[in-house]
């Protein structure tokens, strides 16, 4: 029916046909939304080339925009949206999500040059902030200086990034030297494919492709020694393997490769030596699972890794054997992926927020399949394990501990670094016989024996033994064993306060607990009075109503410091 103006049906006052979207019946003259930009699709087109446009690859390609741009740019961003037929606003809340994404207006991108200086603990004991100050009085080549939450490399700070390069031991000279180089990552020599095969590489693997093994004898093998996940829950490794293996259906295996806690750089130190350890381990994994894809999801903080990694991959078509299809994906700069639910919603190209359980990954996991999930560490041990023989492993802890465990050492001491020493040694064994004793001129005063998350002890229960299970009773966490060293030259509460930063910086966001929990610590704990009952009863709610492990951990090192440093805090009362 037509209306009263005679032309097409509108707003019922007029002819003018109401435009979608708009109440006023006035025609806006122009497409509605954001348009796309033909040369910004055409980059975009040719960024993206043959690859598939699916949603769960979307960080990978944010990844290849900002590569290629060094930074995000409104305009590929709304082409990425219609490239991948996807909502803009999808696209921004996952790129304004991780850290490492710097998305920026057409009209104002940033600094050619920005300078990311690490701000976690061990890089703040080796003097961070002096560096900032040097930097930021004459910025070298006019650059850009911020800081990052952490950088992975706790055994060489102060550590600085420029691009894909990494500046360790950093010093305003060595920073100005790196802005002269190309942007690729130095990469170091490793055991390469032909070496590793060399040395019975890979055999376990292909015995059990031709089943001269069984994969009972591969999870009994690893019950009897006792692994665990060592990526900082410690579930037992065969009993997880077990439970997704009874799952019905399509089964995938997922690695975590991001550790991002402060102190923790284990993985990095095992990937960047002997890959094929890992990766053998990995491969025996899939096929106890029958996996029909592994997805290792690797710290964007590793392109050293990443490139080592991509190269190596290559080379196992010669295997000759029936492998899964094997896909590399970077994170980009989110703590929070470390958690394992929130590292599959960053694999499916969402925001690393956590999900709820039940249902468990075992079940319910990546792409809404049974997933298992083991981090680089536990891997690695696999074959070890197998060939040397569960009493082997079981003979090397202390303190009726049993096992080998990978220390990542950093702070005062005078050699830092991963120290590979028996499960249930001591904090104090551990500086003496593997670092070097303490750095020249400190006296120890206490640690951190899980990184940020696991609390602190004083020097005066450096005999605890370092384990899962041992160090519970006093409020700490062994977690991924880093272990940061404190002298008497450092402040608990500054410390304390440095991790409450992070966990500040790092909170997802998710649950009010841990998103304005941590905010309240922080500007609670940088009062020159400390609120003592106030901080315990905001940690209280912390740990019990957070909805991971984030939020629960994050008040663990403030909690230890008010039990175990009484001098420091009592500055603060």
């Amino acid at each position: 029916m037509a209306s009263e103006g005679g032309g097409r049906r509108g707003d019922g006052r007029t002819g003018t046909p109401r435009h979608p979207g708009r109440g006023d019946g006035r025609a806006l003259g122009h497409p509605k939304g954001r348009q796309v930009a033909p040369t910004a699709l055409a980059e975009v087109k040719a960024l993206l080339g043959d690859s598939p446009r699916r949603g769960d690859l979307l960080i990978e390609y944010l990844h290849r925009l900002q590569d290629a741009h060094g930074h995000l740019a409104h305009r590929h961003l709304v082409a990425l949206a219609s490239e991948l037929r996807l909502a803009l606003a999808e696209i921004y809340e996952v790129a304004t999500f991780y850290h490492n994404f710097e998305v920026a207006p057409d009209d104002a991108p940033p600094p050619p040059v920005t300078i990311k200086l690490c701000e976690s603990l061990s890089c703040a004991l080796a003097g961070t902030e002096r560096l900032a100050e040097a930097l930021r009085a004459a910025p070298p080549g006019g650059a850009r200086v911020a800081f990052a939450a952490c950088l992975g490399r706790c055994d060489q700070a102060p550590v600085a990034r420029i691009g894909h390069r990494f500046v360790t031991g950093a010093t305003v000279a060595r920073i100005e030297a790196a802005l002269r180089l190309p942007d690729q990552p130095a990469i170091p020599a490793y055991t390469d494919f032909a070496a590793y095969r060399a040395s019975g590489g890979y055999q376990l693997c292909a015995e059990l492709h031709s089943g001269r093994r069984s994969v009972e004898e591969i999870l009994a093998a690893l019950e009897q020694a006792g692994l665990r996940g060592l990526g900082g829950a410690g579930f037992p490794t065969a009993r997880k393997w077990r439970l997704v293996r009874q799952q019905p259906g399509v089964r995938l295996l997922a690695v975590n490769a991001d550790e991002s806690e402060p102190g923790t750089f284990k993985d990095r130190h095992f990937l960047l030596r002997d890959p094929h350890r890992f990766l053998d381990g990995m491969l025996i994994a899939a096929f106890a699972i029958e996996a029909a894809d592994a997805y290792i999801y690797l710290r964007d903080e590793y392109p050293d890794v990443r490139v080592i990694l991509q190269r190596e991959l290559a080379k196992l078509s010669t295997l000759g054997l029936a492998l899964p299809a094997v896909h590399v994906r970077r994170g980009a700069g989110a703590y929070i992926c470390g958690e394992e639910s929130a590292m599959l919603e960053s694999l499916e190209g969402k925001r690393g927020l956590p999900r709820n359980k039940p249902p468990y990954p075992a079940e319910v996991g990546l792409f809404g399949r049974p997933t298992l999930i083991n981090n680089v560490e536990t891997l690695y041990w696999v074959r070890e394990l197998v060939e040397r023989g569960p009493a082997w492993f079981n003979q090397q802890g202390r303190r009726g501990r049993n096992g080998l465990r990978a220390f990542s050492v950093s702070g005062r001491v005078r050699e830092p670094g991963v120290k590979l020493a028996p499960a249930g040694i001591s904090a104090a064994e551990l500086i003496a016989e593997h670092c070097g004793g303490m750095a020249e001129g400190h006296i120890f005063k206490g640690y951190l024996p899980g990184g940020a998350s696991g609390g602190m002890l004083p020097a005066s229960m450096a005999d605890l033994p370092l384990d899962f299970g041992t160090l519970e009773p006093h409020g700490c966490l062994i977690g991924s064993a880093a272990i940061i060293v404190l002298s008497e030259a450092d402040d608990a509460c500054a410390a304390a306060l440095n991790l409450m930063r992070f966990f500040a910086d790092e909170s997802c966001g998710q649950c009010t607990p841990c998103r304005v929990g941590t905010e309240k610590a922080v500007a609670l704990m940088r009062q020159q009075r400390w609120d003592q009952p106030l901080l315990s009863e905001l940690s209280h709610c912390m740990t019990q109503a957070s909805i991971c492990g984030l939020g629960q951990a994050a008040p663990n090192a403030l909690l230890t410091a008010l039990r175990y440093f009484p001098a420091d805090v009592a500055k603060r009362s």
